[in-house]
């Protein structure tokens, strides 16, 4: 049966997001002044903090069209984004608002933008084959300029503003130069064969590095060639000042760097065309020329106030170097693709490690947001798990393989170890959970396999003197299911594994030799995920029939069942110390489950896609969710922050109507109305109108009270008292109020209070029903003084006595 640790039974764990980690940055060309990073993603310009990772702003373009092209002022002030909508927009982007919109007169999008040195003007190259020259000071268009061939994806002015030259390029490969004075094309350099998608200008002014692989003269005279073997993307022109002797810069002169398909930096000398250093880097480099890799470089630029090299890939990731050095700095992940599985990892569970729909994992440093590419697996990575010490973990591929990774003290992480054994993709992990001792894996090829892990793996200062990966091999393998085996679980002793496959059962088998032990039958479709309790011999299942299911490992029977999602049920997890399911749904919605009562006390909505990966800390205090719509999302617990909020909230309460009974003992009513309205009682407020209005000249201690009320507090009151006023045995205040206020304010400032007009809109049909009422009261009243008048009159006239005439007998 179940068994609920004692005093946490009823806990009701409640979470909250505690942070958000969305993609950032899906393409486009990235701009970066001192602090700030800016990269497009979709509709939304981002403003990122390179320091921490954390999102600082989002530009969002009103029309909902996605953002084509951008520029930053080099004096980090103007921002301008040009849209689909053919709209161009300049940016307070300090304070994420636009302060002008106006045409961008092309007729079909702004592909590329650039701003001046003095950053007055404004160059926009659009689809249409036009370039527009803008005067941000004066706000208009001063040039046209026609004559490109196709797409003009890139617009450089001259760094000599006095030269007043323009250099642009289109898809006919050409470098066109626009002199600006006669608004003419002077020049077409047509050295290149492919696009040109970067222009560098040396420091003389008479030098341009354009990009692909040729160096021109503003001369317009050829000066050499220089084939780097690859396409090159971007160039930087290095600083003459700084040392790049780590580089290979031994002489004085101009060098360049250059990145490109194969993902690697060069260094350049450009008197000699010779290369002068190529960077090492953490994967096996593409051979083929042609071939572009997933490490391909998009761009390249040189922050000086910072000394950073900032390099972007075609996989959407950011890298910051150390310019004299080319040492990494940081690397930030602008889009994670569908996320598949996560975990907390490193000391105190300050890592999180994503397995993404790619071969390479990401290993995120929370604090940071620093993101580490780990190189090793060929094909998609589908599941992860990680070792009680949160040092160790392993990764599983559709290249059949497993892999063992540690993370030393720096938090780098290396592969130390490789299992290939499945004869198809490898699909579920799980590690041991008292020592570090062994692997447990099930694949699409229905077979479970269970693979030891060596002493020498286990030792920190052994397995640092590992160069490659050790072998891994499976120490028992077993047939386990007659279809695909989605899940599989390690008990807490290490004794027992369970596994959940697509053939709707789950199984309990022995860990030393895989023999099984008994089989849960009673989902209707496929069962997703296992879970053992970590207090309790228990087994949670999920399943596609969107119930989770609470096994007996004694007699294997259904002890609960817990039924409440509207689609399948991916993933389900122990939380609060055994006593709740935390469980994810393909439908995005997560929902917190307390076993004792059988209730879902809680659904979170966190995502809008298939929740894959699901993990909480080992201080059972904070959740990690990884979904198909490319986010990370932590979850804090935040019961004890909560209650102990209520209960803080509650005292204060407590202590303030204390002090407002006080209050209204000692006749305080001024101080007695501010804190009955701070808190939020219309009643309380009522009670004190009612207590000022019993004191003798009680109307003259109200017009006094009401007068001395701050503007937000006679707001409150005003609020107030349309509900006082529906009420026949409170109108009488109501009404003593509403006519202080229209004495002591003039019209204009009543017109000035927050909700006035749904006020009088209130006010008046019931203050004309007391009205009525009381007019008929006064009517009811006079005809009762008309009798009782006439009763006094018949009363007190006089009798005439009786006369001779009157009497009996006459």
């Amino acid at each position: 049966g179940l068994v609920v640790p004692a005093g946490v039974g009823t806990a009701l764990g409640i979470y909250a997001v505690s942070r958000r980690m969305e993609p950032f940055y899906t393409g486009g060309r990235v701009s970066r002044d001192g602090t700030a990073m800016f990269c497009p993603c979709g509709t939304r310009l981002n403003v990122m903090d390179v320091g921490t990772g954390a999102r600082l702003h989002s530009l969002e373009q009103d029309d909902q069209e996605d953002i084509t092209a951008f520029a930053l002022s080099p004096d980090d002030e103007i921002l301008v984004t040009g849209s689909r909508a053919l709209l161009l927009k300049q940016w307070n982007w300090r304070e994420s608002k636009c302060v002008r919109t106006w045409k961008a007169v092309h007729v079909a999008p702004v592909a590329s933008m650039a701003f001046d040195s003095t950053s007055t003007l404004l160059a926009s190259g659009g689809c249409d084959s036009t370039i527009k020259i803008w005067d941000m000071i004066k706000q208009y268009c001063t040039h046209n300029l026609k004559g490109s061939s196709g797409v003009v994806h890139l617009v450089e002015f001259h760094p000599d503003i006095s030269r007043l030259q323009l250099f642009s390029s289109s898809m006919d490969y050409k470098i066109r130069i626009w002199d600006l004075n006669t608004s003419k094309c002077v020049a077409a350099l047509d050295g290149h064969f492919s696009a040109v998608t970067s222009l560098v200008f040396a420091a003389d002014g008479n030098t341009l590095i354009s990009v692909v692989c040729v160096l021109v003269s503003t001369d317009r005279l050829l000066l050499t060639d220089v084939w780097s073997l690859q396409s090159v993307e971007a160039a930087v022109l290095l600083p003459e000042k700084g040392d790049f002797s780590q580089l290979g810069v031994k002489k004085q002169g101009l060098h360049f760097l250059t990145a490109g398909s194969k993902g690697v930096l060069k260094i350049w000398e450009v008197a000699t065309a010779a290369c002068v250093y190529t960077q090492p880097v953490p994967f096996e480099p593409v051979e083929s020329k042609e071939e572009a890799s997933e490490h391909s470089l998009t761009q390249c630029m040189l922050v000086p106030e910072r000394n950073e090299i900032v390099t972007v890939s075609v996989e959407h990731n950011i890298v910051l170097y150390d310019a004299q050095t080319l040492q990494l700095r940081k690397q930030l992940a602008g889009y994670n693709d569908e996320v598949l599985d996560v975990k907390f990892l490193g000391p105190g569970d300050s890592y999180i490690v994503v397995a993404t729909n790619s071969p390479q994992l990401k290993v995120f440093e929370l604090a940071t947001s620093h993101c580490q590419i780990l190189y090793g697996h060929t094909e998609t990575v589908l599941a992860l798990d990680v070792f009680r010490k949160g040092l160790m973990f392993v990764s599983c591929s559709k290249d059949k393989s497993i892999r063992l990774w540690r993370m030393n003290k720096g938090g780098r992480v290396v592969c130390v170890a490789q299992g290939l054994g499945h004869a198809h993709g490898v699909g579920a992990i799980s590690c041991s959970r008292m020592k570090e001792s062994f692997v447990v894996t099930s694949s699409q090829d229905c077979t479970i396999k269970v693979w030891s892990i060596p002493e020498s793996l286990i030792s920190k200062a052994k397995a640092a003197l590992i160069s490659s990966p050790e072998a891994l091999h499976a120490q028992v393998t077993e047939r386990g299911h007659d279809k695909d085996i989605n899940s599989v679980a390690v008990s807490p002793n290490d004794k027992l594994i369970a596994t959940g496959s697509q053939d709707r059962l789950a199984k309990l088998w022995s860990c030393s030799d895989c023999s099984l032990l008994g089989v849960f039958t009673g989902h209707k479709r496929g069962i997703w995920c296992v879970q053992f309790s970590p207090v309790d011999q228990i087994l949670a299942t999920s399943s596609a029939d969107g119930t989770l299911k609470l096994w007996g490992l004694q007699d294997f029977s259904c002890l609960k069942t817990f039924e409440g999602h509207d689609a399948s049920v991916l993933k389900v997890i122990f939380v609060s110390r055994g006593t709740q399911l935390l469980s994810s749904g393909s439908d995005g919605l997560l929902k917190l489950w307390t076993i004792k009562t059988n209730e879902c006390v809680k659904t979170l909505d966190g995502h809008e896609d298939k929740i894959w990966g699901l993990h909480s800390n080992k201080q059972d205090d904070m959740v990690v969710t990884a979904s198909s719509d490319s986010s990370i999302t932590l979850w804090k617990d935040v019961t004890e922050i909560e209650q102990e909020e209520a209960q803080a909230k509650q005292e204060e309460q407590i202590m303030k109507e204390q002090e407002l009974s006080n209050l209204l003992h000692e006749k305080r009513y001024l101080k007695a109305l501010g804190l009955a309205i701070s808190l939020d009682r219309p009643h309380t407020v009522l009670t004190v109108v009612k207590a000022i209005l019993k004191e003798s000249d009680g109307r003259k201690h109200l017009e006094e009270n009401i007068a001395r009320l701050r503007k937000d507090q006679k707001e409150a009151v005003l609020a107030f008292l349309v509900t006082w006023n529906t009420n026949s045995r409170n109108c009488h205040e109501a009404q003593a109020v509403i006519e202080t206020l229209l004495k002591h304010e003039a019209p204009d400032s009543l017109l000035q209070y927050s909700g006035i007009k749904s006020a009088v809109e209130s006010l008046l049909p019931y203050t004309e029903r007391h009205f009525q009422r009381l007019s008929r009261l006064l009517q009811a009243s006079m005809f009762i003084d008309f009798m009782w008048q006439n009763m006094r009159l018949h009363c007190i006239s006089p009798v005439p006595a009786p006369t001779c005439e009157h009497l009996p007998g006459n």
